[in-house]
């Protein structure tokens, strides 16, 4: 098997707020929680090749100059409305890209940054 990547581990501030975007809005799939952690998925099967994305109840250190974790949705334009509603900031809004996607850009409630994306 080949090097990929397996998690993503985000450091947020306050779980249930975090939760509302990766979890309501993405829809991402919980695995587990306990005190302090969520472990969510692309996908419901563990063996499947699905990327986990651990949040992490701690002070964030967001800044541009980190890793920007792209995720696929079906709607980029709904997607970036609901983002926004769970506490999100628009860093550029939805727009048709040359490389074949349509693409938002998003800041979460702790700061990350986040693109959301669907082909064109």
């Amino acid at each position: 098997m080949g090097t990929r990547i397996t998690r993503l581990t985000i450091s947020v501030s306050e779980l249930p707020r975090a939760l509302a975007l990766y979890e309501g809005v993405l829809g991402l799939i919980r695995r587990y929680a306990v005190e302090g952690l969520v472990m969510l998925a692309t996908d419901a099967d563990p063996g499947g090749g699905s990327i986990e994305v651990l949040l992490h109840e701690r002070t964030p250190t967001a800044g541009d100059a980190g890793v920007a974790p792209s995720f696929a949705v079906a709607d980029v334009d709904a997607a970036t409305a609901a983002a926004v509603e769970a506490g999100a900031v628009i860093v550029d809004e939805p727009a048709d890209q040359e490389w074949g996607e349509r693409q938002s850009v998003i800041r979460d409630a702790d700061g990350h940054v986040l693109s959301l994306v669907a082909p064109l």
